[in-house]
């Protein structure tokens, strides 16, 4: 609810500037998360190393393979493109492009939700910091996602009301990731280390590269400073842990 109250805001304020130092700082607090505490806190579990490892790479694999997925399929035809489209074709596509956003978006959150979960059940700070950093990279994510359900068409109200439901589905998750995970403890280093996976490639992959398209010492020292912000949260709400 706060990621997406706050993207709203973000998003039908037109605030860009800090949009973009939101980035920053979920930079910082997903990798410090994922290198600090996380990845620590699941290779120092009877889990075999190996296996870890090959978790860690799968987990990279399969986000690289869903980025790809999602880029093929918000690539479609527009009105004026140079192709022969019956009139409110591209308002149809856009339409589409809203739910199938809604419905990625759910299955997105109800993953957060059991990651979550996995994490409070390792360790009570690390569920903290995992849900600070999930909320710190939902916002410019359900930025972009509310510029899609503009653009397809819904109202404010109407866009915020279905992200809002979709949020929902992370309880789902948590709730059921509790349940399921606590019957097999053994699981949760594993999943910690793909949570782990989630966070090191968006922020690798995603958001360092939007933050290196304006390479300037001017735009440059805040984006540092923002990442060391976040590390230094992480490290504030893991004091002592």
């Amino acid at each position: 609810m706060v990621s997406i109250t706050a993207a709203a805001v973000f998003s039908f304020t037109l605030l860009t500037k800090v949009v973009e130092r939101m980035v920053s700082l979920s930079v910082g607090i997903m990798l410090s998360t994922s290198l600090l505490h996380a990845l620590p806190e699941a290779f120092e579990s009877k889990a075999d190393p190996r296996s870890l490892f090959a978790t860690l790479l799968g987990g990279l694999l399969a986000f690289f393979i869903l980025e790809k997925v999602a880029l093929l399929r918000h690539s479609h035809h527009h009105e004026g493109d140079g192709h022969h489209h019956h009139h409110g074709h591209d308002a149809q596509q856009a339409g589409k492009a809203g739910w199938m956003i809604l419905i990625g978006d759910g299955m997105h959150n109800f993953t957060d939700g059991i990651l979550i979960a996995a994490a409070f059940m390792a360790n009570p700070q690390l569920g903290i910091v995992t849900g600070v950093a999930i909320i710190a990279h939902e916002i410019p994510q359900e930025i972009g996602d509310f510029i899609v359900l503009l653009n397809a068409g819904f109202s404010r109200l109407r866009a915020y009301v279905f992200n809002l439901l979709c949020s929902l589905l992370a309880v789902v998750g948590g709730v059921l990731g509790y349940y399921t995970l606590d019957k097999a403890s053994g699981l949760i280093p594993y999943v910690l280390v793909f949570a782990s996976s989630g966070f090191i490639y968006i922020a690798v992959s995603d958001l360092m590269p939007q933050m290196q398209r304006r390479a300037t010492v001017r735009e440059s020292i805040p984006q540092v400073l923002l990442i060391g912000l976040g590390v230094v949260i992480v490290l504030f709400l893991t004091h002592g842990h």
